[in-house]
């Protein structure tokens, strides 16, 4: 059996600002019980994970509506199709390799072929997954998620955007994948913040060079950011949760400005947001890209901050790479 963890409700911290530390998979627990209480049409399945993926939350408030498949996601998959095609909204956790591996088949033949209205919200996403090691570090979900036919892709970068793309994907018809991490991340928006479904969030414009990133990457970039205006560069940091529908305007417009641009992401650079990147230049404005990321690899056990560290997808290690980018821009562009 599984690590369930804690099935209880976090404590209360008192309000939440920027800046502030909360996991994205928390936020997650704690709005299905807002959306369990509202609307009864709403069911939670999950894989023997409900303390990690907090989708216990759930279960200790609306039992009736929550349903342990046990180490089995091909089966919770096939399931909640069939929950979705009899009427019901559902959302079906489990940590992101099992979801897009595992449980490949039943995903693209059962749920995504049927348009069925399931909301596949993963946790334990990339690195920062940590000590579960490489068995456990999905660092290819998106690239399998994003070329399933019907399938929404998000992945946001902190709680309160976590929070608005489970209250829009219970609205929304149809099925979606979103990918969420393990750790506490910074709080990068306030109440005031309204996610938009295929539109990218400019946290920061910057002369230099634009920064695309997604998940905790943004607000790893955005300390990237500061570590660089302290030696004078100036570069700017877009949030790209959307990963499908992809905000292709947001791309071209920088891309025509600078002619160069910069991925980061907790994912392989072969099929995720730097590929998505790429295929809109392709097609749309030709222009360098410069893609960070990991490099065709499994992950390794060990604590998020120091794999982070190891594969420089930290704030230290994205402003290297921002530099060497700078670099290679200058050469190419001769600017």
């Amino acid at each position: 059996m599984r690590n369930l963890g804690s099935l209880e409700q976090p404590k209360p911290v008192g309000p939440l600002k920027v800046g502030d530390a909360k996991a994205m998979r928390d936020a997650y627990g704690e709005t299905l019980v807002a959306l369990g209480a509202k609307d009864k049409n709403v069911v939670v399945l999950d894989a023997d994970l409900s303390g990690s993926t907090k989708t216990g939350l759930f279960a200790k408030k609306f039992p009736d509506r929550f349903f342990n498949f046990g180490i089995a996601e091909q089966n919770m998959l096939g399931a909640a199709t069939g929950l979705a095609l009899s009427g019901k909204t559902v959302f079906a956790s489990t940590f992101a390799m099992f979801a897009t591996t595992r449980a490949l088949d039943q995903f693209r033949n059962a749920l995504a072929f049927s348009k069925a209205n399931v909301k596949v919200v993963v946790t334990h996403a990339g690195l920062m997954t940590g000590p579960d090691g490489a068995s456990h570090q999905s660092l290819e979900d998106l690239a399998v998620a994003r070329t399933l036919p019907n399938l929404t892709v998000i992945a946001p970068a902190d709680a309160v955007e976590t929070s608005q793309v489970i209250e829009l994907a219970a609205r929304e018809r149809g099925p979606f994948y979103v990918r969420l991490v393990r750790e506490k991340t910074p709080l990068l928006y306030d109440e005031k913040y309204r996610f938009k479904l295929g539109k990218a969030s400019v946290l920061q414009d910057g002369r230099d060079l634009m920064v695309f990133a997604i998940g905790p990457m943004v607000a790893e970039a955005l300390k990237a950011r500061g570590l660089l205006k302290a030696q004078g560069f100036d570069i700017g940091v877009v949030n790209t949760a959307s990963i499908k529908p992809f905000d292709a305007q947001t791309v071209v417009k920088y891309a025509k400005r600078d002619g160069f641009l910069f991925t980061v992401e907790d994912h392989s650079v072969l099929g995720g947001l730097g590929s998505v990147v790429c295929e809109v230049l392709a097609r749309e404005q030709p222009a360098y890209v410069y893609r960070h990321g990991t490099h065709d690899l499994f992950g390794e056990s060990g604590e998020s901050k120091p794999l982070y560290k190891k594969y420089e997808l930290d704030a230290e290690g994205i402003a290297l790479h921002v530099k060497k980018a700078l670099t290679y821009k200058q050469k190419v562009l001769r600017r």
